[in-house]
C-alpha cells in the first residue's frame, strides 16, 4: 500500500502520478477518481485562503490570487484540520513570490486579514468595568504598578504601508484612489462584541500595548512608549482600550502597592 507520505505528496503535486497501490472500492481505475479528489482538495484550500484574505484577492484579482495561492498550497499543506487556522505563513510567502513584487504592501494586508480571522475565533472575555480603571487612575501613587490584561482577540500590526486605509477602502470607508499605500500605518485588531474592528493607532500605542501584553506594569510600559514616540498620549490610549473593551482585568505588580 502507498504510504501516507506518498499519498499526500501526490495529492499536492499535479506532476506526480496517482499512487500505484491505490484501489477504488468498486474496482474502477483509481487515477481519474484521484485526479478529481486532488482538484477538490486544492480548490478547497485556495477557497479557504480567499475567505481569509478577501482584500488581498481584490487587490490582485481572482485569477492572480488563485494562481498564487495554488503555489503556496502545494508547498505548504495544512497541519491542522481546522481550515480557519490555515495560511499563517501565507504573508511570508507573498513577500517572496516574485510576480507579486510590484505590490510590496500585499503581504502586510494579508497579515492584517489573518489577524482579523484570529480575532474572530479568539476566546471570549468580558471587558473590565470602566469604574474599576477609573478607581485605579484616581490613585496615582500606585498607578505605575498597575497590570492590565488585554482581550485574547487583540492583535497589532506595525506596517510600513497604509494597511488600515487599504483595508478600509475595500469596506467602502474611503475611496481607494485617495489612499497612498506607501504611508506607514499601525493597526489594532480587536473583536468588540460580535464585530472584529480594525483601528488605526499611533506607533507609540503599539509599543505601549506590546509592553502590556508582555505583562509589564503600566508605568514601565508608558516609559517604553514615550521613549520610542515622544507624542505618545497615555490618557488617549487607555481611553481607546477601555472604550473598545480591550482591557479585561487589572491587578498590581505587588500587593503592597495596592491602593
Amino acid at each position: 500500500m502507498s504510504t501516507q507520505h506518498d499519498f499526500v505528496a501526490a495529492l499536492l503535486d499535479p506532476q506526480r502520478d496517482c499512487p500505484a497501490d491505490l484501489k477504488a472500492w468498486n474496482g474502477s481505475a483509481p487515477a481519474a477518481r484521484f485526479a478529481v479528489y486532488r482538484n477538490n482538495v486544492l480548490s478547497s484550500l485556495i477557497d479557504a485562503l480567499a475567505a481569509s484574505c478577501p482584500v488581498v484577492q481584490q487587490l490582485v484579482g481572482s485569477d492572480f490570487f488563485r494562481a498564487m495561492a495554488a503555489v503556496y498550497v502545494r508547498n505548504s499543506p495544512p497541519r491542522s484540520p481546522i481550515l480557519a487556522d490555515y495560511g499563517a505563513s501565507f504573508p511570508g510567502f507573498i513577500e517572496t513570490f516574485a510576480p507579486a513584487s510590484g505590490l510590496p504592501y500585499l503581504a502586510d494586508v494579508a497579515r492584517l486579514e489573518l489577524l482579523r480571522v484570529r480575532a474572530y475565533h479568539a476566546a471570549d472575555a468580558e471587558a473590565l468595568a470602566s469604574d474599576v480603571l477609573t478607581t485605579a487612575l484616581a490613585a496615582p501613587d500606585s498607578l505605575g504598578a498597575l497590570l492590565l490584561r488585554l482581550h485574547p482577540s487583540l492583535g497589532l500590526l506595525d506596517s510600513a504601508f497604509a494597511v488600515v486605509s487599504l483595508w478600509g477602502a475595500h469596506q467602502g470607508a474611503l475611496a481607494l484612489a485617495d489612499v497612498d499605500p506607501y504611508q506607514a500605518q499601525c493597526a489594532l485588531v480587536l473583536r468588540h462584541e460580535l464585530e472584529v474592528e480594525v483601528i488605526g493607532i499611533r506607533q507609540g500605542d503599539v509599543h505601549f500595548i506590546q509592553a502590556l501584553q508582555q505583562q509589564q506594569p503600566l508605568g514601565r510600559a508608558a516609559e517604553h512608549a514615550c521613549a520610542l514616540d515622544n507624542a505618545f498620549d497615555l490618557g488617549a490610549c487607555l481611553t481607546q482600550l477601555l472604550r473598545t473593551g480591550a482591557i479585561i482585568h487589572s491587578s498590581y505588580a505587588s500587593e503592597r502597592q495596592r491602593p
